[in-house]
């Protein structure tokens, strides 16, 4: 493997702060690296230096062939796209269509990163770049370079503005259709579901320093903790974060459907005496005294936007009712109606038909995607804006003080005194984050919360929402986030419905697979005498549905088999966490880790056999 890069002692000052500090390290080729830190520590700075946007002080940066030898190519976090571009010109440039349309990869990129434009524009690669969102505009960019294909790939934040279908497909992009001799990526990344997809290393940027380490996101983990303990270092706050983190790694959460891959001795020795994230029952006990048997319901609840013709339904019909302590994540298509949703539980926008019924005891906190609420505060210090909401609040059983959850949530000492109006985007998101849980609310809605936060802030902030007893509502793109905190997925498909996801994330994929498939078939049918596909229909799942609907009788009948499932599946996942314990107590038993591991598998299996038929009678009842 040759060396495409290499920097030799690089520091670089601004003002009184090492951004780099004798920084040495090397890239080679078939490298996949991620790169983590904590916002402002010199992450976008460390990938500028190597793509030649920015000189350092000192120190020497060698490239294979020269200054004229390998290609180098930098998604930052603006695009430099000229408005008057067409797609075709900003993505394709002048590349003949012939060339183009018959490479695979290039194929895959307009596919997996544009369909969506291309199918919502009047004009597809001809619309122009102007009209188009930030979102939009950021894929164009990161399509461009892709298309470019440079041996030195350079991304910062690749995954903002995608949603899940997006990320995993440009983890699976970068991993499988992208590596061949003589090239190499480097992603800065606060996605750790990506990072553990794609990331073949993982750098680690703090104080100046870049710290390598192999592997993606959960070795990187158990890498830290057990040189943590190894160096002898006493168990801190962050410290038994990580093994906090480890342990949840280790047992993984019901809705994954693989683990990380690393040491199982060694994690083991790290979370021997590690108790499970959260006890549910006892979180939710709290709950229902708190909240009463009533929390929020929606009831036969329709909303929709837009002026006929035009009109489109984001909720059709939906009846769906949350119980204290439910814990519950939504992910979906862009633009399929999640933020609508949670305003319509929280009651900020008004139902077209249905109702929406509250529990008397209910205090909702909705964090939104805008923090725009903070332009008051701009002169006041970070603590002031904190105690303005209650100087004391209750986490899990323990009181702690206003300034105790601000430090946990990323405003040690120092920071808390600095004017709200010198924040950046991910501490003016921690600072809101703060200020809405001091409210004290027992039905917490979340919308985006992972937007503008370093890795180590989500760690402390999912530990806090571990401890904290009521009704969890979580919409996010970050699969991780949603895996670790929410005990349930929801999904909305884009066709008005809420349907549940008994596979988790895994399962939301491959319907929209399916979807996709089915509409691209659909296309393809021929069209009968009145227009439509002589085919048989397809359901918003994208698996074909019968000619005939199902009589009363068998969507009853389908009704109680979908119970009875649920009630299986709940039974395997106490089991299967039981397992876990128990596999984690013999780690230096090889013949019981063996029997253990037999008895996992088959109720994995029995798991994926009984999610196959929950679908299947999901289906019937339409």
């Amino acid at each position: 493997m040759a060396n495409l890069i290499s920097l030799e002692r690089v520091s670089l000052v601004f003002g009184t702060s090492h951004v780099l500090d004798d920084v040495s390290l090397g890239i080679l080729t078939g490298d996949r690296i991620g790169v983590v830190g904590v916002n402002g520590g010199g992450k976008s700075t460390l990938l500028r230096v190597m793509a030649g946007l920015q000189e350092a002080d000192s120190g020497r940066i060698t490239k294979q062939g020269g200054a004229d030898g390998i290609r180098i190519g930098m998604l930052a976090q603006e695009d430099a796209l000229d408005p008057e571009w067409t797609i075709r010109e900003a993505v394709l440039g002048d590349l003949p269509e012939h060339v183009w349309a018959g490479d695979p990869r290039i194929r895959d990129v307009l596919t997996g990163l544009l369909g969506g434009i291309e199918a919502q524009n009047v004009g597809g690669l001809d619309s122009r770049v102007g009209p188009k969102s930030g979102g939009e505009r950021r894929r164009l960019a990161l399509a461009r370079l892709l298309v470019s294909d440079p041996e030195l790939l350079l991304l910062d934040e690749p995954t903002n503005h995608l949603d899940v279908e997006g990320v995993a497909w440009l983890a699976d992009h970068l991993a499988t259709k992208r590596p061949r001799p003589g090239n190499a990526t480097v992603a800065i990344t606060h996605d750790r579901w990506f990072l553990d997809a794609y990331a073949t290393n993982t750098w680690e940027v703090e104080g100046g320093k870049v710290s390598a380490f192999e592997g993606g996101y959960a070795a990187y983990v158990l890498a830290k903790a057990e040189r943590d303990r190894l160096a002898g270092v006493v168990a801190d706050r962050r410290s038994n974060l990580m093994r906090k983190e480890l342990a949840w790694l280790r047992r993984g959460a019901p809705a994954r459907t693989s683990k990380p891959k690393f040491r199982i001795d060694a994690a083991n020795a790290l979370i021997a005496d590690e108790p499970a994230p959260r006890n549910s029952v006892e979180l939710a006990s709290f709950a229902s005294r708190r909240l009463g048997k009533d929390v929020l319901d929606l009831e036969d609840a329709t909303v929709s936007v837009g002026e006929p013709p035009h009109e489109r339904r984001l909720l059709d019909h939906v009846t769906w009712r949350l119980a204290p302590g439910e814990r519950i994540g939504i992910v979906g298509v862009n633009g399929a109606g999640k933020s609508t949703l949670l305003r319509a539980l929280t009651g900020e926008i008004p139902l077209d038909a249905g109702r929406r019924k509250i529990g008397k005891t209910v205090a909702i906190a909705h964090l939104t995607q805008e923090v725009r609420e903070l332009e008051r505060f701009e002169q006041w210090r970070v603590i002031e804006a904190i105690e303005d909401v209650k100087q004391w609040t209750t986490l899990g059983d323990k009181e702690i003080s206003a300034s105790q959850l601000a430090t946990r949530l990323g405003f040690p000492g120092g920071r808390q005194q600095s004017r709200v109006g010198d924040l950046s985007g991910g501490e003016r998101r921690r600072l809101q984050l703060t200020r809405l849980l001091l409210t004290e609310p027992n039905v917490l809605i979340l919308d985006e919360p992972t937007n503008d936060l370093d890795i180590e802030t989500l760690t402390s902030l999912e530990d806090v929402l571990d401890g904290w007893a009521g009704t969890l509502v979580v919409v996010s793109h970050d699969r991780y986030l949603l895996e670790r905190v929410a005990d349930k997925q929801l999904a909305l498909l884009g066709d008005g419905k809420v349907r549940e996801l008994p596979g988790g994330v895994e399962e939301y994929l491959r319907l929209r697979t399916a979807d996709i498939a089915a509409q691209v078939a659909r296309a393809a049918a021929p069209s009968g005498p009145s227009g439509g596909a002589t085919a048989a229909s397809s359901s918003p799942d994208g698996i074909p549905a019968q000619s005939t609907t199902a009589s009363p009788a068998e969507v009853r009948e389908a009704r109680k088999s979908m119970a009875r499932i649920e009630k299986q599946l709940s039974r395997l996942q106490d089991r299967e966490e039981r397992l876990h314990g128990d596999m984690a107590e013999k780690a230096t038993d090889p013949a019981a880790l063996a029997d253990l591991n037999a008895k996992l598998q088959a109720v994995v299996t029995e798991r994926e056999e009984l999610e196959l038929e929950w679908l299947e009678a999901a289906e019937v009842v339409g």
